[in-house]
């Protein structure tokens, strides 16, 4: 068996270790056989990868350690594998719960059904016994007291004939086979509700159990029972904390408390809590209803023997812890309960502009805040893979949006510390959980891992707690022009371009076009030769010529004035004629 551990080889793995387990005394489902050992596989402290190369002695070594790891019943880690895989075999909400117990039924009907609507008799005495058929049919049905009590077959007998006597049976027969099975849940119906009537008129059905009065007695006592379990895991998990955080803060301490296994008994007892928190809505819904009680006393069973079966993965802290040891080790450690650590948070909150790259949600900004789906169950996301350790998440400091998903944390350091690398602390975390497996479920990191434990060896599909992603390939294909083309190749948007267009057919029009053909090219093909007309050349020649009048000369004499007291002018002309210049 050895070589790469393939799916293959993981497999022969799992069967050999179920062997050897089994040959020590113990059978165990090969659902939690298969689960350790891929937590073995998982766990690098086991020196085991995917890819390693296995000897035959590597083989043994390897089943070995996990045969040791199943048998170890002092170790809490187990009890809480063992809690998770009984929860997601066992678990089914009310719609699936009700729908196979359906199906039981319609199996048990079914030979009976068969016997009325594939029959077609026709003497007296073979219709009289399908009558009685069609009794027993309403009393099976209903479940309303046995269908062998003399008592019973009377009142159903009566109530049938009250409104089906025995001369319709032959319309009855001349049915088709679908028309008789309607016709027969129409009829045990009609039975059922007419000796309900009778028994709140105190006319009978004394073998009918008062439904209303036993849910009234029952839900109470098992909603107790829930709540009892409840406060003992959260005072357990406040203990175990405490502890814990008292070992980091005191090195003496750590080497007292080392030893014992803190931390797999707090993952245990938060897991319970987990599953009871799932279980306790069912109850509180279960006392609203009044209607289909039989269907509320089966599923009031279901989640009564659920939650015993639960309770047995909790015995192992009273061989751990008991209460005297327990007192003793918390002597000077102030246990905290989870409201009391939410509490002394209240009122601090991140600084939003101390971050530039990163989303904070608040309840007062953030519609559906109560609504988002925290990771790692609420926990807070710095403490798991830093120390180890899971404490509650307070909302209010701010919750940060990380690659859409939330995470919520106990502390404003530890919120500042988380943001500053978010995909380093969730990857610590991983790391944490593959060094304890329980934590895979706890802190609901499946996706992490889903390489290494497939969801259909949990459980059924439909079962899942966590429904896994559906998954598929698919293409589309659109056409690229869906309706037809209405593109104008003529269309010119550039008004240079039409003006250049319109000059060149201007041009043209005063063209001529010639066209002639030789007897080589008779009948052979089309020439075509264009010639372009002569331009009108025209030239100016012109002289220079210019003409030009005499400038007139007139002179004044005498303007001055003379000796004389008379003043004489004389006005002189020497203007040159006009033929002389």
């Amino acid at each position: 068996m050895s070589g790469e551990l393939t799916e293959g080889v993981i497999k022969g793995i799992i069967r050999q270790v179920g062997l050897e387990c089994a040959a020590r005394g113990q059978t165990l489902s090969e659902t939690l056989v298969a689960f350790m050992v891929r937590a073995v596989v998982l766990d690098p402290r086991n020196g085991f990868t995917m890819d390693q190369i296995l000897t035959e002695k590597d083989v043994q070594d390897f089943i070995q350690l996990c045969v040791t790891r199943l048998l170890d019943t002092t170790n809490p880690s187990l009890s809480t594998i063992k809690m998770q895989v009984y929860f997601d075999m066992n678990y089914a909400n009310r719609d699936e719960l009700l729908r196979e117990q359906q199906r039981i039924l319609k199996g048990k009907l079914a030979p009976v059904v068969r016997d009325i609507t594939d029959r077609c008799p026709h003497v007296q005495e073979e219709i009289e016994k399908m009558y009685q058929n069609i009794v027993s049919y309403a009393l099976l049905s209903s479940g309303l007291g046995s269908p062998t009590d003399i008592e019973n077959i009377r009142e159903a007998t009566a109530a049938l004939q009250s409104v089906f006597p025995q001369t319709e049976m032959t319309a009855f027969i001349s049915l088709n086979k679908k028309d008789k099975e309607q016709e027969l849940k129409d009829l045990a119906m009609l039975v059922t509700g007419i000796r309900l009537y009778n028994k709140e008129c105190m006319k009978g059905g004394r073998s009918i159990d008062d439904l209303p009065a036993i849910l009234n007695e029952a839900i109470p006592s098992a909603t107790q029972a829930v709540d009892e379990g409840l406060n003992t895991c959260h005072m357990l998990a406040h203990k175990y904390t405490a502890l814990l955080e008292s070992m980091q803060e005191d090195p003496h301490r750590y080497m007292q408390l080392s030893s014992f296994k803190l931390k797999e008994a707090l993952f245990n007892v938060r897991q319970y809590e987990a599953f009871l928190c799932i279980l306790l809505p069912l109850f509180l819904e279960l006392s609203k209803l009044w209607t289909g009680f039989q269907d509320e006393m089966l599923l009031l069973n279901f989640l009564t023997s659920m939650t015993s079966n639960l309770q047995q993965f909790l015995e192992i802290h009273s061989q751990l812890f008991p209460e005297e040891v327990l007192t003793s080790l918390l002597e000077g450690v102030t246990v905290k309960s989870d409201e009391e650590r939410i509490r002394e948070t209240m009122g601090i909150r991140v600084n939003v502009s101390d971050f530039k790259n990163q989303e904070w949600l608040f309840p007062e900004t953030t519609d559906n805040f109560d609504r988002l789906l925290i990771q790692y169950h609420s926990f807070c996301a710095h403490a798991i893979g830093v120390k180890g350790l899971i404490l509650p998440g307070n909302p209010a400091i701010g919750i940060l949006k990380h690659k859409a998903k939330y995470y919520v944390f106990s502390s404003k350091e530890a919120a500042y510390t988380f943001a500053q690398d978010p995909d380093k602390f969730i990857q610590l975390n991983v790391e944490k959980a593959k060094e304890y497996a329980e934590l895979i479920q706890l802190l609901e990191l499946h996706h992490h891992f889903e390489y290494l434990f497939p969801r259909a060896q949990a459980r059924i599909a439909d079962k899942c707690l966590m429904k896994p992603t559906a998954k598929c390939d698919s293409s589309t294909q659109t056409d690229t022009h869906i309706l037809p083309p209405t593109i104008v190749r003529s269309y010119e948007w550039n008004e240079w371009e039409l003006r250049r267009k319109a000059l060149k057919l201007a041009n043209l029009r005063r063209k001529l076009t010639h066209s002639m053909q030789t007897d080589l090219s008779h009948m052979k093909r089309e020439n075509f030769t264009q010639v372009y007309l002569l331009k009108d050349v025209g030239t100016q020649t012109k002289r220079d010529n210019s003409s030009n009048v005499p400038r007139p000369q007139i002179f004044l004499k005498g303007l001055r004035g003379q000796s004389s007291p008379t003043t004489h002018m004389v006005k002189v002309d020497l203007t040159r004629a006009v033929d002389e210049t």
